[in-house]
């Protein structure tokens, strides 16, 4: 990998700037995202909910993903520098030493963890501790090695929903791993919008994901098809009486929307990166509304 030097010795700079920087650190808008995924699979839970267990779900939660973002931005700090979207953050800008994004990953889930597991339960903990683990010590270094890390990065952006269930229920069941499955493989067409939109800028970062391995027909091919998956995923939630009809409904018709566009993309020839960016903003919209849905149909 090419060695891109960070600054030895920082300008100084004002507390709130700096405290600006360690909070980009925890990717506030995708930790968001997170948190709504987590709070849809509570509210849906079947059981007994307070605002204590909800409180200390939603704050372990964004603790372990802001652990998980800086640990990431850690590892990743050099590739950061090489790429346009990300050379601005705090560590290859040179605007944070690397040694705060240390600290703040492996310090915040000492706090998180211990408090997931005597406000909430242990299987809740546990699954938080997995989502950090398979994000930080799987994924983050697949990335630079694999294709195959779209599958496995899949994994811990799918678990916080199910943390949200069983901070209810206590126990797996099949009600949370349909939500499990649910945003497993939505976030699967998400990523390959963004491996293909931004394939040059991973390229240049030299990060092996499915578009820069495989090419924009591959891509495509697989966009569509996994976009197709996600019409009877998203429909097991009525067999199993999360939702009702007005789910059923929005879920056939979102799904149908999002599939529909998808395979436009297989005989696309020329406008490649708009195709992707419609795709990607598309899948977006699909979660939001879909969950909106969901939240109204629901328990």
């Amino acid at each position: 990998m090419i060695q891109v030097p960070i600054a030895e010795v920082l300008q100084p700079r004002s507390p709130l700037a700096v405290a600006r920087d360690v909070v980009a650190l925890g990717k506030p808008r995708l930790a968001s995202l997170v948190l709504c995924t987590t709070a849809g699979g509570y509210w849906l839970a079947p059981g007994h909910r307070d605002a204590r267990t909800a409180a200390a779900l939603l704050a372990g939660t964004a603790l372990v993903v802001g652990a998980a973002n800086a640990l990431n931005e850690f590892l990743e700090r050099d590739v950061d520098a090489l790429m346009r979207r990300t050379r601005d953050r705090p560590l290859p800008a040179g605007r944070l030493d690397p040694s705060v994004a240390l600290a703040v990953g492996l310090g915040l889930p000492c706090l998180a963890l211990p408090a997931l597991a005597l406000l909430t339960n242990g299987v809740t903990a546990s699954l938080a501790a997995l989502a950090l683990f398979s994000y930080v010590v799987l994924y983050t270094p697949m990335k630079q090695r694999s294709s195959l890390a779209l599958f496995v990065g899949a994994v811990p952006g799918a678990i916080p929903p199910l943390m949200g269930w069983t901070a209810v229920t206590g126990r797996l069941d099949a009600g949370g791993l349909a939500l499990f499955a649910l945003l497993f493989c939505w976030q699967l067409p998400h990523f390959l919008a963004i491996s293909m939109y931004l394939k040059e800028d991973y390229a240049r970062g030299g990060l092996r994901v499915f578009a820069v391995v495989h090419g924009d027909r591959a891509t495509r091919t697989w966009a569509a098809a996994t976009s197709l998956l996600l019409i009877p995923v998203s429909l097991l939630l009525l067999p199993l009486e999360l939702a009702g009809p007005l789910y059923g409904l929005a879920a056939a018709l979102l799904g149908g929307g999002l599939a529909g566009y998808g395979l436009t993309g297989l005989w696309q020839r020329g406008a490649a990166n708009r195709w992707a960016r419609n795709f990607f903003l598309l899948t977006l919209a699909y979660l939001t509304l879909l969950f909106a849905a969901l939240l109204v149909s629901g328990r």
